[in-house]
């Protein structure tokens, strides 16, 4: 352990047999169980607002997740000498769901059903401060995007000499694009005309990572990002990184929207609202906006892959689009 670890943990109510990286942070061997110390940046209030719907979630029981550990004196943050701020919380060691599993991926949505119902149940409160806790509109975020790629397009097009990775968003910027305009002309008219689906809490982050298989149980952690939004988000997020793992396989993808039906029935405004997110070329713009950020001098040929098997997918991925939206 270094000093300022040992610092830390000495504020709280237990005794640290080993520490270990993981996730960005630190993972704790104690005698009260496992726990991860972590260094904190946010405000008091948004880690306020996660321990006390935390602490919800753990009352009403089924799924495990994070709790916030309090030191001696009370409190949320434990401070180093130089100031830094920490933060420490129970933690699991269970593996993944693993993603190339289709019976795990169909049952890890079963999960994020039974999260959304749970979510569904905690009473939002003003002194939450709505305004930091509400999240941006996808439509809204979408459009930021749309002029990013446009904005990409036409520094690439500017240029005499182009790389294979430039070469290749020449070809295929249209075809996605149109895409992305779709769904964010999509969105708009939605909310213009019959408004969106109703707000809850949402993960904010869902993902493989995020779902621990325990022995009998499922652990979802990570809660950095919870906010008030639109659940089928949550939804799409985790679908989406299942499906490129299995070239867009349709069956699999019904199979695990039909997994979250089961639990929590999707109405027809969030089925629309899901097949707009889908549409959305949510990974090209990634892949854009890395080369815009990055040294444009060399962008790795995996990238250039990359862009190419999403050209290489899109059969597949309209036959999902086709089949949500009917």
């Amino acid at each position: 352990m270094n000093d300022r670890n040992t610092e830390v943990l000495e504020q709280y109510d237990l005794e640290a047999v080993s520490l270990r990286r993981g996730r960005g942070a630190w993972v704790c061997e104690t005698d009260q169980g496992i726990k991860l110390l972590r260094e904190y940046k946010g405000t008091m209030k948004r880690l306020e607002f996660e321990e006390e719907v935390l602490g919800l979630l753990k009352e009403s029981g089924g799924l495990r997740v994070d709790q916030y550990v309090r030191n001696r004196e009370g409190g949320l943050l434990s401070a180093a000498g130089d100031g830094s701020r920490y933060i420490l919380k129970d933690w699991y060691m269970d593996r993944e769901y693993n993603v190339r599993d289709e019976e795990e991926m169909a049952q890890a949505v079963v999960q994020i059903a039974g999260l959304h119902k749970q979510l569904r149940r905690v009473e939002v409160k003003e002194e939450w401060n709505l305004g930091s806790i509400l999240a941006e509109p996808m439509e809204t975020e979408m459009e930021r995007h749309n002029r990013e790629l446009k904005r990409t397009r036409n520094f690439i097009s500017g240029k005499r000499k182009k790389s294979d990775f430039e070469l290749c968003v020449m070809g295929n910027f249209n075809l996605f694009f149109e895409q992305a305009k779709e769904a964010q002309d999509g969105l708009s008219r939605m909310a213009a005309q019959q408004g969106l689906p109703e707000h809850f809490l949402c993960h904010g982050e869902l993902n493989q990572h995020h779902l621990l298989m325990g022995p009998g149980y499922t652990a979802v952690i990570e809660f950095n990002r919870m906010h008030l939004g639109v659940q089928t988000a949550d939804l799409y997020h985790f679908i989406r990184k299942a499906l490129e793992k299995h070239g867009w396989n349709l069956r699999l993808g019904m199979k695990m929207l039909d997994s979250y039906d089961r639990v929590l029935p999707m109405g027809k405004k969030e089925r629309e609202y899901l097949y707009y997110l889908f549409l959305y070329p949510e990974k090209y713009w990634k892949q854009l906006n890395f080369y815009h950020n990055a040294n444009k001098a060399w962008i790795p040929a995996r990238n250039v892959e990359k862009l190419r098997n999403l050209e290489a997918q899109q059969k597949e991925r309209e036959a999902f689009l086709k089949q949500i939206r009917s």
